[in-house]
């Protein structure tokens, strides 16, 4: 690593990283003869423009199109296959998911204490290019989606069910027959999924991609993050096979999501307009919404999108207000500390990857969350990446930690809380009863403007769906273009494509089981090239200069 002043950065090209500005003052660019875009095929076809990455592009696409043939051609025979993969990979590497997890937080929350933190992502003379109320806002836009939709009652009130009764489905075995305790464990254990291991792997992921970006001078791609481990190697076949493994992990993980909330629609249209819950009435809306997002991609319009994205994040917290101050205000109030806390006391015993007696809770939740979470790793962490850079790796990993999980807490708190005071305090067990994806109606059905609130939740969902669909097929174009961010449209609609396409193939060919399968099964290489990179990005702290 060759050290440069502000006006060396300035006068020279940034390594041919399209798109990333060259560091502002002190920093340690990397002195590599790489030309982002040198190993792309560019050629017009058609009518089509391609400019794509060869290997990285070809590899992916085949092997994710036999994916979805096969799925799609075999739907009998591959429902038990998926069914068996996923009780294999749980059963026999929880404790490997939980472990990595608690890596990555420690690690974390480590580099805010140490004097790492004085590095300021972008050199040692970067501003921010947003306001903190603008940044808050935009990390707490990452924190929302269809996720936080789908479990935001569902999970508590399954935490709360299991602790009630008790066993090795209860999250740390439960405390039988005491409602204030279940109460108490349950939203410990949902906000547990929610809260500091899923941000700790973004805020690691985001902060080594802001890093070798706005540092190094390198491009935006999950590659340059191993520079400092496989030095010009990156370039070639190891770069190559870290590349397809963050596109197949973001790929699953986008597919689990749009899967989750075409399931969640169509419940919550059956549920207001007696449309039909099936299979068919799934497989429509995916096309649907993927259509009405190629229409976004089609039309460039970003603009649009982010309005579209504003609208939601309103209606969010629209509905979110509604919920706080018409169901049970003062125990919501008071539940969000007492979650807090809840979290807090319960969070060693939840993270402890041995010796555990709550199997069903860690193989069937907690497994299958963290593999998610590092899925979806490259695509938010991107996304956080892009809108940081002027930061210090204090300010920014205290903000990615803090922010998004009070965001959850306060939603789980919300949603799960009333939930379940309709069942203690009401003695209403609807909720309780009804499948996963119908639960976020049920409880709204206890409340006022049920029609309108429940029709806000669908639109929620509906538009999550299109923004993640646009967003993650830009992240997945930018990574088989060989970091472009500027790649031909015709790629991200072949992507956007494939999004909807995979979402359709594991909802056929298994459900809900064949969703958090693709999700364990990619995740679990994925795991392993984070856990590497955790190295490279203390290595390439360290050769960075300080601030005071």
């Amino acid at each position: 690593m060759e050290k440069r002043s502000q006006d060396d950065a300035a006068q020279e090209p940034n390594n041919g990283s399209e798109g990333v500005p060259a560091p502002d003052g002190p920093a340690n660019l990397i002195d590599t003869d790489y030309v982002i875009g040198q190993d792309n095929i560019t050629s017009t076809k058609f009518g089509i423009d391609f400019d794509l990455h060869g290997k990285v592009f070809t590899i992916s696409s085949l092997m994710i199109l036999f994916f979805v043939i096969v799925t799609l051609a075999f739907q009998n025979q591959v429902a038990p296959i998926f069914n068996a993969m996923f009780s294999f990979l749980t059963g026999s590497l929880d404790w490997f998911f939980i472990l990595a997890a608690n890596i990555f937080v420690i690690l974390a929350v480590a580099l805010i204490f140490t004097p790492l933190g004085k590095v300021r992502l972008g050199g040692a003379n970067a501003k921010p290019d947003f306001s903190y109320a603008g940044w808050f806002a935009m990390l707490f836009a990452a924190g929302m989606g269809i996720g936080l939709m789908f479990y935001g009652v569902s999970e508590p009130m399954t935490h709360f069910g299991t602790s009630l009764e008790g066993g090795s489905s209860a999250p740390l075995g439960g405390v039988a027959g005491n409602e204030q305790g279940a109460m108490q464990l349950g939203m410990a254990a949902t906000i547990f999924h929610w809260g500091l291991h899923p941000w700790g792997i973004y805020a690691i992921v985001a902060l080594s991609l802001a890093l070798f970006a706005y540092n190094k001078g390198l491009p935006l791609t999950m590659r340059s993050i191993f520079y400092p481990i496989l030095g010009e190697r990156v370039w070639g076949w190891p770069g190559h096979v870290i590349d397809i493994l963050a596109v197949f992990a973001t790929l699953f993980g986008l597919a689990t999501s749009l899967g989750l909330g075409a399931s969640q629609a169509s419940a919550g249209l059956h549920y207001l307009f007696d449309t039909p819950n099936t299979n068919v009435t799934m497989v429509i809306l995916i096309l649907g919404i993927t259509l009405v997002a190629l229409m976004s991609v089609v039309a460039g319009v970003d603009k649009g999108v982010q309005r579209l994205s504003q609208l939601n994040m309103a209606l969010a917290f629209l509905l979110l207000v509604f919920v706080i101050f018409v169901g049970p205000t003062l125990l919501i109030a008071t539940g969000f500390f007492e979650n807090l806390w809840g979290y807090a006391k319960n969070l060693p015993a939840l993270s402890n990857p041995f010796g555990r007696e709550d199997t069903g809770f860690t193989q069937g939740w907690t497994a299958y969350y963290w593999a998610w979470w590092i899925s979806w790793s490259p695509f938010v962490g991107m996304f956080i990446a892009r809108v940081s850079r002027g930061r210090t790796v204090r300010e920014f990993l205290i903000a990615v930690l803090l922010v998004p999980t009070l965001v959850s807490i306060l939603w789980m708190t919300a949603f799960g809380g009333t939930a379940i005071d309709q069942y203690i305090n009401q003695g209403f067990e609807g909720v309780k009863d009804a499948a996963l994806e119908l639960q976020l109606f049920t409880m709204l059905g206890q409340l006022p403007l049920t029609a309108i609130t429940s029709f806000v939740g669908i639109v929620l969902v509906m538009v999550f769906f299109i923004t993640s669909s646009d967003s993650g097929s830009l992240v997945i174009d930018s990574i088989t273009a060989g970091g472009k961010v500027d790649a031909p449209k015709p790629q991200r609609i072949f992507w956007a494509l494939i999004e909807g396409a995979i979402a359709i193939a594991l909802l056929l060919g298994g459900g809900l089981t064949a969703l958090q399968t693709a999700v364990i099964t990619t995740g679990l290489p994925f795991t392993l090239v984070l856990l590497a990179g955790c190295y490279a990005i203390i290595k390439g702290l360290m050769s960075e200069p300080r601030g005071t």
